[in-house]
């Protein structure tokens, strides 16, 4: 807990006695750090210890130095104006952890799915391990049971940070431990006969016109399952919350995942904004008849600040991909004198 709190207050401590806007680069406090992207690897121990405390294997993205174990709440059933929709639609929380810029500490943080109740035991069991909580709010309207997002972080060495938040998650239905077991039994064709198996549900690969998509969209996206998902990071801009480097992998992105079908699609999603791209991008959505339903913050203390909106539209798949990317047209103008990366 102490080193979590001193890394807090040492940051703090230099944030303010600097005398020019914090926006890019390392922070005064770390001036012999290493250059802008070139955060320090976490090692293979490192990367054990976090997937052993959270009881899960987890992915590393190495360009980004940052650890992620996705956080899914397959114990629920949420639809959306009474319609069922897939978990993967935007009800799977993550954790992310890195270094700082410097090495010297390292950075846990998260995106948690609730249920109302489980909000504030959550909340005090992370305080209780020296966690902190940087933002609680939704992420959609007509959802039911009602969903929150509750961001956690942490600063401190990478398999204390995880330990401390499997244990805030001990008698939470967000640990891995205390997910339903994937139910359906063991294929005919792994048990020694020859019988054909029953094929699976369609995932977003069969549902969507992935190509046509992608060309609206101008990037490639990810299936998962039913749902079909775009992230995006802000790789115009370097963004430093207490001396770690905020990057895709740890949560700076814009997002759009499609559920339903090509025809008749579901898009829900997050857009990473500086604060004067917030009434740009509200003002393409809506030009494109999508459904702004919440502005706020992620993170503390990063430098620039930077702002999230979320939305959610019903309609052809390919009119709701070209809102996400009139959306997208709006971010890196830089507007203000902002220095921006070349």
């Amino acid at each position: 807990m102490s080193d979590s709190r001193f890394s807090r207050r040492d940051w703090l401590k230099t944030t303010a006695l600097a005398t020019t806007p914090l926006l890019l680069g390392p922070l005064p406090s770390f001036a012999e750090a290493p250059a802008p992207g070139n955060t320090p690897p976490l090692s293979a121990a490192d990367i054990a210890a976090i997937e052993a405390a959270m009881g899960k294997k987890g992915a590393y993205v190495e360009a980004q130095a940052t650890h992620s174990t996705p956080l899914p709440r397959n114990d629920l059933k949420v639809t959306i104006k009474g319609e069922p929709v897939p978990i993967s639609f935007g009800f799977g929380g993550w954790v992310a952890i890195k270094h700082t810029l410097d090495g010297k500490s390292a950075m846990l943080m998260s995106d948690t799915v609730l249920l109302q109740e489980e909000v504030n035991p959550l909340m005090s069991a992370a305080l209780a391990q020296g966690l902190e909580i940087g933002a609680v709010h939704n992420h959609f309207f007509y959802e039911e049971p009602r969903i929150f997002y509750m961001h956690i972080h942490g600063m401190g060495a990478p398999a204390e940070l995880a330990r401390k938040f499997a244990a805030a998650l001990k008698d939470s239905k967000l640990l891995p431990a205390n997910q339903p077991k994937p139910s359906g039994g063991t294929p005919a064709a792994q048990v020694g006969n020859n019988a054909t198996p029953a094929p699976g549900p369609p995932t977003g690969k069969e549902l969507f016109d992935i190509p046509a998509l992608d060309k609206v969209v101008q990037y490639q996206g990810t299936v998962n399952g039913p749902t079909y998902k775009y992230t995006v990071g802000r790789a115009d801009l370097q963004s430093v919350m207490m001396g770690t480097e905020m990057t895709a992998a740890i949560g700076l992105n814009s997002w759009a995942a499609f559920a339903g079908k090509q025809a008749d699609a579901h898009v829900a999603g997050d857009i990473a904004m500086l604060e004067h791209e917030v009434n740009p991008v509200i003002k393409a959505l809506r030009a494109h008849q999508l459904e702004v339903v919440a502005v706020h913050n992620h993170m503390l203390f990063d430098q620039p600040r930077m702002m999230f909106l979320h939305y959610y539209g019903r309609g052809p798949a390919a009119q709701l991909a070209a809102g996400f990317r009139a959306a997208l047209d709006q971010l890196g103008k830089g507007k203000t004198g902002m220095k921006m990366k070349h």
